[in-house]
């Protein structure tokens, strides 16, 4: 866990040179575990965010952006009559604990001055945030109330006196010394018993001290840039990109992870958890879809196996057509429940027999033949018709499971889900009076070497958006060679031709096309392109699916420029 109590000190640091003295303005719970709190402050305006979520407490200085619900809840009214409009005198941690502490002066209703404290709890499923009159020691409200019937020793309710948490029997990380780290024989101590002994640390600072030749002198410096501000916030990803840990001094274990720096702790704190969720959140939300996609795809590959078969059968019915032709040439050869005639094949002179059906005459075999040959030939014609539909639903499922594996935020799996909504592989029962809200489509957008933009649809109905309506009929379409993948378009200048465009930059383009595809791992990945108008959209296809002539094909290791620009 990153959030230990040395994290706690340096954002008590960062915090109090922050918002000491600014003024409390707005205050809303974006979630029932959420607190954010909008404060005046000498360089302007900033929002303090207070988590007590199980997975994600913490408290930090934050510039993303939250929805909030049209009805506040009563915590939020509660500490709107209490502290909005009151102004911050002092933030500090409670010892070496994962507890901070925020002192409020605000006015009541009759113009008196009153104190009040918030303490922000972190720690982790017992994480909470509570409000307490410092005069008299009681509870206000907490977010998340505590009764007798949860917790004998400490109940957070209204009116009750406030109870720190009891005190564990470990010495404070600010005042660890050579002793706690060795036994009574000087053998230095394990992981876990170093974390039995002291506070405030986590695993990965006890990993960190024991590669030191010195611990106690290693945990005296991180304490000591945690108190000064002194430090360097440091996150460290695992191959797929998402943070694996973070901290204010360097964790040589994952030294050979990709790792980033930030100017604040705060906005540290902010990008490894919001990513963190954002990841988890991504994960469960596309099971779901994918599996939702995934059946649709196997039915659908399941069918054109099947009609493929049928096809192919269909397509050997030239025999019966023989049949019948020598059956009526020689109805005097067939004899009344005869199961068979052989008779001669006066296409190549060679011996036939013929299975018959000892029911019938020879004329009414002859005739059944000729039937099951019409029949044939007309199931060529619609299983034709067939295959070539679920071919194309095949080719659409397959990017939508593209899209699925490259989507990287909700909204983009919200744009997903409504177009399945929409192509009917998901059923949406709407209620009475209920607008269903349609996302907005913004493309990812890139700048290459050359100073020319791209723009590439993350989904089906980008896709749509940015080729049929967006793109100028001069710009150019790219597309990878069929392979699932997204549409990508170069925004070509005014009066600017295909032919004036380098073969650079087209090749950049290609590359920026081939990575947003099902070919993202391989090499030389071939990738079509041509002026967008000459890309057409079939009336009644899916989203997404365009025919387009014209078009030159390059080989590219699939890449992104240096530059992208946010959309």
């Amino acid at each position: 866990m990153a959030f230990d109590g040395i994290i706690t000190s340096a954002i008590a640091t960062e915090l109090s040179s922050t918002i000491t003295l600014g003024k409390i303005e707005k205050i809303y719970q974006p979630t029932g575990e959420d607190l954010l709190i909008q404060i005046h402050t000498r360089e302007g305006n900033v929002k303090l965010l207070a988590s007590c979520g199980s997975q994600s407490a913490r408290i930090c200085l934050t510039e993303d952006k939250y929805s909030n619900p049209m009805q506040p809840p009563n915590f939020c009214m509660l500490m709107r009559k209490h502290i909005q409009g009151g102004r911050i005198t002092a933030i500090r941690q409670r010892g070496s604990e994962r507890i901070i502490e925020i002192d409020i002066e605000a006015q009541t209703e009759l113009g008196f001055t009153t104190s009040k404290r918030l303490i922000v709890e972190i720690m982790g499923k017992h994480s909470n945030i509570i409000l307490v009159d410092i005069e008299s020691g009681k509870i206000i409200d907490a977010i998340k109330r505590i009764s007798i019937d949860v917790n004998r020793y400490r109940q957070l309710l209204p009116g009750v006196i406030y109870v720190y948490p009891p005190k564990q029997d470990k010495t404070p990380f600010k005042s660890a010394s050579e002793k706690d780290f060795v036994n009574s024989e000087g053998v230095v101590l394990s992981e876990k018993l170093i974390m039995n002994r002291i506070s405030g640390i986590s695993p990965a600072i006890a990993r960190e001290l024991l590669s030191s030749k010195n611990p106690a002198a290693r945990l005296a410096e991180i304490a000591e840039s945690a108190e000064t501000g002194s430090f360097t916030p440091t996150i460290y990803f695992d191959e797929d990109d998402t943070p694996r840990e973070f901290h204010i001094t360097d964790l040589s274990e994952y030294c050979g992870l990709r790792q980033e720096t930030f100017d604040s702790l705060s906005s540290c704190i902010e990008f490894y958890y919001q990513h963190r969720a954002s990841t988890n959140i991504i994960k469960q939300k596309s099971v779901p879809l994918h599996k939702i996609v995934k059946s649709a795809l196997d039915k659908a590959l399941l069918k054109k196996k099947r009609l493929s078969e049928d096809l192919l059968k269909a397509e050997n019915s030239d025999k019966y057509r023989l049949y019948g032709e020598l059956l009526t040439a020689n109805i005097h050869l067939v004899q009344t429940g005869a199961r068979s005639v052989e008779v001669v094949n006066y296409y190549d002179g060679s011996n036939i027999t013929i299975p018959l059906s000892e029911k019938l005459s020879g004329a009414k075999n002859a005739q059944q033949y000729f039937k099951k040959y019409s029949k044939a030939r007309t199931a060529i014609k619609e299983k034709a018709v067939q295959l070539e539909e679920v071919e194309a639903d095949i080719t659409y499922l397959d990017s939508v499971m593209q899209s699925l594996e490259a989507a990287s935020t909700e909204g983009e799996l919200d744009q997903i889900k409504e177009e399945l909504v929409e192509t009917g592989y998901i059923r949406y029962r709407s209620k009475p009076g209920h607008k269903r809200n349609k996302q907005k489509q913004a493309p990812l957008e890139y700048r290459l070497s050359d100073g020319h933009h791209v723009f590439v649809g993350r989904n089906n109905k980008e896709n749509d958006q940015l080729t049929t309506k967006t793109a100028s009929r001069t710009d150019i379409w790219f597309h990878t060679k069929e392979i699932p993948g997204s549409h990508v378009i170069l925004v070509t200048e005014s009066g600017e031709s295909l032919q004036d465009i380098t073969a650079e930059t087209i090749y950049e383009a290609a590359s920026i096309a081939a990575y947003h595809s099902k070919g993202k791992d391989s090499d030389n990945v071939p990738v079509d392109y041509t002026l967008v108008k000459y890309v057409k959209k079939p009336s009644g296809a899916k989203p997404g699916m365009v025919i387009f002539t014209h078009n030159s094909t390059v080989y590219v290791t699939p890449k992104l420029p240096g530059s992208a620009v946010k959309s």
